[in-house]
């Protein structure tokens, strides 16, 4: 089927963009142990010298920047709660109906703020940043599979950025295959 062909196709071409990129890190002299980065000492001394300075970086971002970023960090409430929820939600629920869990360190990655070159606002943007974007990619991969398990079925119209799951789910109107999927789903149960 075309639509499997074009899945397989781009599954092929995220590995070769991540071994692209794992190659591209390699001319920035770090390695990674123990899940922590490790710059080599010149690398180290070469990025204090392109740190900013609090007070110039302030100047440089406008005066806008700085006067809506606490409307920005705001959001870190209602994002703590999503993380609370979704990750309570799926240790009780996940396990009733055989469904695998997501891990949270897959997604979240709390890494940047290492960097020598960034200042503290730059670090404290980058914590925010990798834990807002990373808990919405966890949220919706958790949302993926509880979609995946209960209504495997695609929208009638074409929408943006579907989950890899979406596309094995069953056409819009493919009553025959979605009823064969739920009668496989009842006897694994």
């Amino acid at each position: 089927m075309e639509i499997d062909r074009l899945v397989e196709q781009i599954g092929k071409l995220e590995d070769q963009l991540g071994q692209a990129i794992d190659e591209g890190r390699n001319k920035f002299n770090y390695t990674i142990e123990k899940k922590r980065v490790q710059f080599e000492a010149e690398a180290r001394h070469r990025h204090r010298q392109f740190k900013a300075g609090i007070f110039r970086y302030l100047i440089a971002s406008g005066f806008l920047s700085v006067l809506f970023s606490p409307v920005i960090y705001a959001l870190i409430f209602p994002l703590v709660i999503l993380d609370l929820f979704v990750t309570i939600y799926q240790f009780a629920c996940f396990p009733v109906y055989g469904i695998k869990k997501v891990k949270r360190a897959d997604f979240i990655a709390l890494d940047r703020h290492h960097l020598a070159y960034l200042n503290t606002i730059e670090k404290l943007n980058c914590i925010y940043c990798g834990y807002a974007n990373g808990l919405l990619a966890y949220a919706r991969e958790i949302a993926g599979r509880t979609e995946e398990h209960w209504c495997p079925i695609k929208h009638a119209r074409r929408t943006k950025g579907q989950h890899r799951r979406y596309w094995e789910f069953s056409e819009y109107g493919d009553a025959e295959k979605y009823s064969d999927r739920n009668a496989e789903t009842i006897r694994k149960d």
